[in-house]
């Protein structure tokens, strides 16, 4: 058994929230605020019906205008209410209920060897500490040749950069690109968000799961 996840930890002790945040991106959505940033960064990576994964996927935001772009979609998320609303959202796409600290796509059925894996909207800072450099290595193994993982996550939430960028070395990921927005702008010193832009490092091969544990 893994470590439990923050986000479960908070759905557990408030059933409501998972449906609060539901609500609160679709009031964002109605009062026109720019939510698709992350899934045109993507889009932008990979060729047309490009298989991307979106580790972390939430209600289906972002993979659900990934497919509206012609891309196949997989999106996978520790919260079923979440998967839900993504099924409701876009049923075309397949969405799974899982931990990505426990990620093995092929055991259930779906290939791995995705062209483009984004991890956005800080879902790495809601992982449980001990399991962060796992989720990496699971994310990793589940890659195309020449594919590119993209993790985006905000500071002042408990996972340093250079901590993340320790626990991607480890994992045989190297850092190709770093912004500090989804718009593009560099990531500098200053920077209080990270956009990281990965793919397997080509030294040395991969670790295994049990290597990551």
């Amino acid at each position: 058994m893994v470590e439990t996840s923050k986000w479960v930890e908070i759905t557990d002790a408030d059933p409501t929230h998972s449906q609060r945040y539901i609500d609160r991106f679709a009031k964002m959505a109605e009062e026109g605020r720019d939510l698709a940033g992350e899934a045109r960064f993507a889009d932008a990576m990979v060729p047309r019906g490009a298989r991307v994964l979106d580790a972390g996927c939430g209600p289906g935001r972002v993979g659900s205008q990934l497919v509206a772009l012609g891309h196949q979609v997989v999106g996978v998320d520790v919260d079923p209410v979440l998967i839900a609303e993504a099924q409701r959202v876009c049923p075309s796409a397949t969405w799974l209920v899982g931990d990505l600290a426990e990620l093995d796509l092929e055991a259930r059925g779906v290939a791995g060897g995705f062209d483009a894996i984004l991890c956005a909207g800080n879902v790495m800072t809601f992982l449980a500490p001990s399991t962060r450099g796992q989720v990496l290595v699971h994310l990793g193994r589940h890659l195309a040749e020449g594919g590119r993982l993209v993790v985006g996550f905000g500071a002042d939430r408990g996972y340093e950069f250079e901590e993340f960028r320790r626990h991607a070395e480890e994992a045989h990921l190297a850092e190709t690109l770093a912004l500090g927005t989804w718009d593009l702008r560099p990531f500098t010193a200053a920077s209080d968000f990270l956009i990281s832009v990965l793919g397997r490092a080509v030294s040395s091969s991969p670790p295994t799961a049990d290597q990551a544990a």
